[in-house]
C-alpha cells in the first residue's frame, strides 16, 4: 500500500487479460502472451507480490532494449540423457524455464531422475511454479538458481554488491500435503523493494546497507531518487540488499551462483566487464522419482507422520500456529482469488501507463 493505504483491487480475469494485452502488444504470440500473464498473475495470488505483475513496465522496457525476445525456444547445448544443458537464447524466462521444467519432468518419469542446467533466459518469475509442476508429476524437485549480470546483494559483513537474489526452491510430493520450499537468499527479494518503492508493504528496517555501513528501509537505497512514474533501477543506487540469515544466507548464495551460473554456463551475478547486456537467469534443477527408487511408500508414510509432529509442536502464540512451507501461500491465494488482487496503486498506474504507450485499451 501508499503512504496513505491506497490500494486498487483487481479482478484475477481482468488483470490476467491486461498483462496479456500488454504483452501481445510488446510483441509475443498470443499463447506467450498468456502464459507470461498467468504466472506473473500466479505470483500476485501466492502473495508473492515481488514476482507478480509489479514486473510488466520492466519486462517490457527489457524487450524494448532488445534484451528479452519474444517466441524463443530453449536450445539443446548438451543432451546426455539423464542430464542436459539448455540455452534460453535470451527467451522470456516464463517461457524458456516452463520448457525446461517440462523436459525435465518428461525424462525424470521415464527414467527416476534427471538434472536440467538452464542458462541465458530472461527473469524466470516465481521458482516455486516449477516445483508446482514437478509435483503434479509426482516428482520432487530442487532448483538452484541465479541472475547473471545482476550484483545486489552484499555478502555477510560486508557492503559492496557480490550476489543476485539467488533464489533457492524444493518441492516434495507428499500425499495430500505437497511442500513447496521457495526463497531468495536475499533477505528480500529485489521485487520487494520495487513493491515498497511503489508504495507497498514496506521493508524491515535491516533489508539494505549503504555504502557507509548503514542498515535501511529506504528503496531509495537501492535504487538512488525516483519518480512515482520512473522504472526502479539499481544502476542508479549505490546501496545494497542484505542476505538472509547472516554467513549462512551468504553462504547459499554462493552456491546459488556457482551452481546456477557457472556451472550452467551462463555466467554469475558479476564481475561486469563482459558484454552482456541485461540480465539472464540460469537455473540448475534436479528432478527425482520416489516411485522409481523403490521407496515412495516408506517416503510418504515417514515424511508425512514426521511434518504432522513438526507442525503439532506448540506454538508460542496460540493464535498463530505452526505452519509449513507453502501454507500461506495457499491461504493467500484463495483470498485474493475471491477478492481480487490487491495492487497499490502506484503500481497499477504504472501498468496502466505501459498499456497506454502500447496502445492497450485498460
Amino acid at each position: 500500500m501508499t503512504s496513505d493505504g491506497a490500494v486498487r483491487l483487481v479482478g484475477v480475469h481482468k488483470l490476467e487479460g491486461l498483462v496479456a494485452a500488454i504483452f501481445t502488444a510488446a510483441g509475443c504470440a498470443g499463447v506467450e502472451a498468456e502464459l507470461i500473464a498467468r504466472e506473473l498473475v500466479s505470483a500476485n495470488l501466492a502473495g508473492h507480490d515481488s514476482h507478480g505483475v509489479v514486473r510488466v513496465p520492466i519486462y517490457v522496457d527489457r524487450v524494448r532494449r532488445g534484451w528479452v525476445r519474444a517466441g524463443q525456444e530453449a536450445e539443446i547445448v548438451t543432451d546426455g540423457g539423464a542430464f542436459v544443458v539448455l540455452d534460453g537464447n535470451s527467451g522470456f524466462g516464463q517461457t524458456v524455464a516452463t520448457q525446461a521444467v517440462a523436459l525435465g519432468v518428461e525424462r525424470a518419469r521415464e527414467n527416476g531422475s534427471c538434472i536440467v542446467a538452464l542458462r541465458n533466459a530472461g527473469h524466470i518469475g516465481r521458482v516455486g511454479t516449477y516445483a508446482d509442476t514437478a509435483l503434479a508429476a509426482g516428482l520432487i524437485s530442487i532448483h538452484f538458481v541465479n541472475v547473471a549480470g545482476s550484483p545486489l546483494v552484499a555478502p555477510f559483513g560486508a557492503v559492496d554488491r557480490r550476489f543476485s537474489t539467488a533464489p533457492f526452491a524444493v518441492g516434495l510430493p507428499l500425499p495430500e500435503r505437497p511442500l513447496v520450499l521457495d526463497f531468495a537468499t536475499s533477505l528480500v527479494a529485489e521485487g520487494k523493494v520495487q513493491v515498497a518503492s511503489y508504495g507497498g508493504k514496506p521493508l524491515p528496517p535491516d533489508a539494505l546497507v549503504s555504502p557507509d555501513g548503514r542498515m535501511s528501509a529506504d528503496p531509495r537505497v537501492l535504487y538512488g531518487d525516483y519518480g512515482p512514474a520512473d522504472l526502479r533501477s539499481p544502476a542508479e543506487g549505490a546501496g545494497a540488499i542484505r542476505a538472509f540469515g547472516e554467513h549462512k544466507g551468504s553462504g547459499l548464495a554462493l552456491m546459488c551462483e556457482l551452481l546456477a551460473g557457472a556451472f550452467t554456463g551462463g555466467g554469475c551475478a558479476g564481475p561486469l566487464d563482459g558484454p552482456r547486456k541485461g540480465i539472464a537467469n540460469g537455473m540448475l534443477s534436479i528432478y527425482l522419482s520416489p516411485a522409481h527408487f523403490g521407496t515412495q511408500a516408506e517416503f510418504e508414510r515417514t515424511a508425512r507422520e514426521y511434518l504432522d509432529w513438526v507442525l503439532a509442536a506448540r506454538p508460542i502464540d496460540p493464535a498463530r500456529p505452526v505452519l509449513a512451507p507453502g501454507d500461506p501461500e495457499a491461504a493467500t491465494r484463495a483470498v485474493r482469488l475471491a477478492e481480487g488482487v490487491p495492487l497499490p496503486v502506484d503500481t497499477w498506474a504504472a501498468i496502466l501507463r505501459t498499456a497506454e504507450s502500447l496502445g492497450v485499451a485498460s
